[in-house]
């Protein structure tokens, strides 16, 4: 278990190391996580390579018994590299270069960052791959992160356009043929005449923009994967992590693949961001949580965890006094085994000047380094529950192609994949079930419940995967707009949608809508729902039943011949379709009569209390967390606000 801080020594005076380095000793810490962005400190001017600052670093941090996190510095070229290749910029649509400045200005498909990445890795990881203090590499630093997921320059259309040739070897017509492209006049004669899709009138094809998010995707993991086999090619037994931001399923680069050919999967976990009137929801936060365990099905560790207000240019709130903790408790209630805080003291300079630390730039010991210190204390004294596996019963599967057809077509303007991914999570997060989010390239194995929620893009795969998980035993759950499109963003001609799942699912999409804010409808239960009525709304799929049992029914006019959610058993388990977005007691309604009939064991607690258990045998624990600013009862105990305590079992 590693326990630490992001430290920037390179940002301080030289006079203030030791005592930097007393003070996170003091605080509990194990490991102090350096280098990420510090290219020009380790090459000041081009071929000149000087490591001597963080060797001096690693010698006091040793001395006193930590160890280190060290980052490849690729995440923030330097100025003169900048100056001397600007084709290494990336560009805004529309062909505007970003400027140097920031951060994750480069371009994915410039070779001239391959060209010098490759060298500023090469010659830091050979000068520190004996260093025993190092335990874990990171490359660059939240990859795709702040809009740095799309470029626009012309090596992308030309890594584009030969991505396509690859993709379709060679062959133009067929590529035409796929894509439908004699609509509007769009046939192309030859791969360079395909076009990145920029903004033109009205839309580019569909097709063509899902291949386009599957290249933004290749494109990032191909880099990344550089980075890790590098690393790994100079020291082989290194450990390598990445530090992924928050708001993956909304970047344009699926974060399962990333996470493929690295160790460890790290998460910079910030429930609020400078701008934001208050935290996100519980739910939404342990969501996150969940997804990031699901990247590899494994324990990860927290690289950015909060204590303070944070922001660039606006901040924003500031965690009230255990609120922070709590969420560090929390992390490791979903399967973090290693912290680290950001950072270890609030910056006087640049532009994170408000993202605020451990200590605040007056350098002064006050409640958040005591928050940390008892955090750090209570998780080391559970170690071994902290570090075992986590075991779920129910999986939410995701899919980056689906994702990535949303965000082609929206469909609705209340339509948010990820939202509605979460409002059916929350029904087994307000009863403390346990779930893994997961990649759609997972084995079921081991699972009750399967949901799959707006998985618009269907794959024979998937489809295989799913009925023999329900014929096997297991629930499976599908929401609207599920299996409507295929593998390349087309609709399907004589399928009966959902495409592959209809026969198997006992129902037939026939007509379908959009709806906005405020066009609301009923929803009438009936069968084992008869006396329950709710809600629906955002987009609805009207359902005619074949041989499936109605649960609910529309309750409006001209629709209340159409079923809403269903029900059927095949082989020796069960398939439901959910057909609209439906309110959060229906929701749960739905949800809860699933983990009855497949006996998933719940745990009831107060709104806003949420309960987890770690570790095995002697070593279990449970781990309560209240969520609320105000005092609630767990059990006949009482729970100061936003406590967190375990409990030996």
């Amino acid at each position: 278990m590693w326990l630490g801080v992001d430290y920037y020594p390179e940002q301080w005076d030289a006079s203030l190391l030791d005592q930097d380095l007393d003070t996170i000793v003091e605080l509990g810490c194990n490991v102090i996580r350096i280098a990420e962005f510090s290219w020009h400190l380790m090459e000041k001017k081009e071929g000149e390579y000087d490591f001597s600052f963080f060797d001096n670093v690693i010698e006091h941090a040793k001395a006193k018994g930590l160890k280190v996190i060290m980052g490849t510095p690729t995440a923030t070229i330097p100025a003169w590299l900048a100056k001397k290749e600007p084709s290494i910029l990336s560009e805004f649509e529309g062909g505007k270069k970003r400027t140097f400045g920031g951060r994750h200005v480069y371009c994915f498909n410039s070779p001239v960052m391959y060209e010098y990445s490759e060298k500023i890795i090469r010659k830091q990881v050979e000068h520190f791959k004996d260093e025993e203090a190092i335990v874990a590499w990171q490359t660059d630093n939240e990859i795709g992160h702040e809009g740095s997921d799309v470029c626009y320059c012309a090596q992308c259309q030309s890594a584009f356009q030969k991505y396509l040739n690859d993709a379709f070897e060679g062959d133009i017509d067929r590529l035409n043929e796929t894509y439908g492209t004699t609509f509007w006049s769009q046939e192309y004669n030859s791969f360079d005449e395909i076009p990145t899709p920029m903004e033109t009138i009205t839309t580019h094809n569909p097709a063509l923009r899902l291949d386009w998010e599957r290249f933004r995707n290749k494109s990032i993991v191909d880099f990344m994967d550089f980075q890790t086999a590098l690393i790994k090619e100079i020291a082989p037994d290194a450990h390598v992590i990445h530090d992924f931001p928050g708001g993956g399923m909304g970047k344009h680069v699926d974060y399962s693949k990333v996470a493929k050919s690295i160790d460890t999967v790290a998460y910079n976990n910030y429930p609020v961001w400078g701008g934001q009137r208050e935290p996100i929801a519980p739910h939404q936060i342990g969501f996150a949580l969940d997804y990031m365990r699901g990247l590899k099905g494994q324990n990860f560790w927290i690289t950015e965890a909060i204590m303070g207000a944070q922001g660039h240019d606006v901040t924003g709130y500031s965690p009230r006094p255990n609120q922070a903790k709590m969420w560090s408790y929390q992390g490791f209630a979903h399967g973090c085994d290693s912290m680290m805080y950001f950072r270890y003291r609030g910056a006087t300079k640049g532009a994170e000047q408000f993202c605020y630390g451990v200590l605040d730039a007056d350098n002064v010991k006050r409640r958040k380094f005591y928050e940390v210190q008892s955090c750090f204390h209570e998780m080391m004294a559970n170690k071994e529950a902290m570090e075992a596996p986590m075991k779920s019963d129910v999986a939410m599967v995701y899919d980056y192609d689906s994702l990535a057809a949303f965000r082609i077509q929206k469909q609705s303007f209340l339509l948010d994949p990820q939202g509605e991914m979460e409002k059916l999570y929350k029904a087994f997060f307000d009863v403390n079930v346990p779930v893994d989010v997961i990649p759609e390239d997972v084995d079921f194995d081991g699972y009750k419940v399967v949901i799959l929620s707006q998985m618009i893009i269907g794959k024979p795969e998937m489809t295989k995967k799913v009925q023999e998980f329900v014929k096997n035993g297991g629930t499976a759950v599908m929401t609207y707009r599920t299996a409507v499109k295929d593998v390349n963003n087309n609709l399907t001609f004589g399928e009966i949608i959902p495409v592959g799942y209809s026969d198997f699912a006992g129902v037939a999409l026939v007509e379908t809508e959009s709806l906005q804010e405020g066009q609301n409808f009923p929803v009438i239960g009936e069968g084992i729902m008869a006396g329950n009525e709710g809600i629906g709304g955002v987009f609805r799929d009207m359902l005619e039943v074949t041989d499936a049992e109605v649960l609910y029914r529309y309750g409006d006019m001209f629709y209340d011949n159409f079923a809403a959610v269903t029900r059927k058993a095949q082989g020796e388990g069960m398939i439901y379709y959910v057909g609209c977005s439906l309110d959060e007691e229906t929701t749960k309604a739905v949800m809860g009569q699933i983990m009855t009939e497949t006996q998933i064991e719940t745990e009831a607690s107060e709104d806003g209390v949420e309960i987890s258990y770690r570790g095995e045998g002697e070593n279990r624990v449970r781990m309560v967390m209240n969520h609320n600013g105000y005092e609630v009862k767990d059990g006949d105990k009482v729970l100061a606000p936003y406590e967190s305590r375990i409990e030996r079992i």
